[in-house]
């Protein structure tokens, strides 16, 4: 039976011997749990509960659960860490910014956006905006 403990996930009623996506998770690092967990949880609404190894983890709304770890020398992810599909981008980003999230964290010419950060992908992709947590890993709101 697969039952490590710390790991956001349900142990397995079977031993798993051979690789399998069951119980596949994700997860990302930052300078300060107790700053991660303020911002995911009272910012950005969503449930955050700390395990017995004191790593966080977020509950999504599929379900799904990200592991948060402490790490020295933290370096922020280059990419974005999480995205938030919404129905409406320009309401998404004014309820951010009404929390205090800066939502235009990237210049023109690295990605031509409106004076809000939102960039409008046309046939290229989604509307979409790009936000830092505390520790400097992007994350975004999109409109798929």
């Amino acid at each position: 039976m697969l039952d490590i403990p710390g790991l956001p996930w349900t142990p397995l009623s079977e031993e798993i011997t051979v690789f399998t996506p069951l119980a596949a998770y994700s997860g990302f690092s930052v300078d300060d749990t107790a700053t991660a967990r303020a911002f995911y949880r009272e910012t950005l609404g969503l449930e955050v509960h700390e395990n017995e190894r004191g790593f966080l983890e977020l509950v999504l709304g599929s379900g799904a659960h990200v592991l948060v770890y402490e790490t020295p020398g933290h370096a922020p992810a280059g990419f974005t860490i999480l995205n938030f599909p919404v129905d409406d981008v320009d309401s998404a980003v004014e309820d951010l910014r009404a929390r205090g999230v800066e939502t235009k964290i990237y210049s023109d010419e690295e990605f031509p956006s409106d004076e809000r950060g939102i960039v409008r992908g046309g046939d290229r992709g989604p509307d979409i905006a790009w936000f830092r947590d505390p520790a400097g890993n992007v994350l975004s709101v999109l409109q798929p």
